[in-house]
């Protein structure tokens, strides 16, 4: 009984949700699921051919520049964001910045709305590589933000 008095409060709040967020949190635990066994089950260069254009920042920015942002796009942005984020929060597995990228990613995708997956990378204190991975979309930072100061922008997928 301890495990149902551990969700009681994430689930009270999610019936405090309307409807269409719920929908959307519901999509956002699937997409990030499936991600996250994608990532596990597929080589990253197999499953990176699935992930768009690759494409410097220098030319991520000029696209972004390029691509029309309306008042429905930036809220459909917003929205996929929270619920991706929330979601993030109570799934039984881990789901960090690439997922949830990913997941955000798919998304606004089926939703005609145009992002860019972010690709950055930064040394650790014990001179390993500590990577991270960011989504926007319509003007909008949609997961992984704030990016630390630390990581240098690598790669992009438009």
């Amino acid at each position: 009984m301890a495990w149902l008095r551990s969700i009681r409060h994430p689930l009270h709040r999610f019936t405090q949700v309307d409807g269409r967020r719920r929908l959307l949190v519901i999509e956002a635990i699937i997409w990030l699921w499936l991600a996250r066994t994608a990532l596990r089950l597929v080589p990253f260069p197999r499953l990176a051919q699935r992930l768009g254009t690759f494409a410097t920042p220098e030319v991520a920015r000029a696209t972004a520049a390029k691509n029309p942002r309306s008042s429905d796009d930036v809220r459909v942005a917003s929205d996929i964001g929270w619920a991706v984020t929330r979601a993030a929060r109570h799934v039984p597995f881990a789901a960090v910045c690439l997922p949830q990228a990913m997941a955000a990613r798919v998304m606004l995708k089926r939703r005609g709305v145009a992002s860019i997956l972010h690709f950055g990378a930064a040394k650790a204190k014990d001179q390993t590589l500590d990577t991270h991975a960011w989504l926007d979309a319509a003007g909008i930072e949609v997961t992984g933000y704030p990016v630390a100061k630390s990581f240098t922008e690598i790669a992009c997928y438009v």
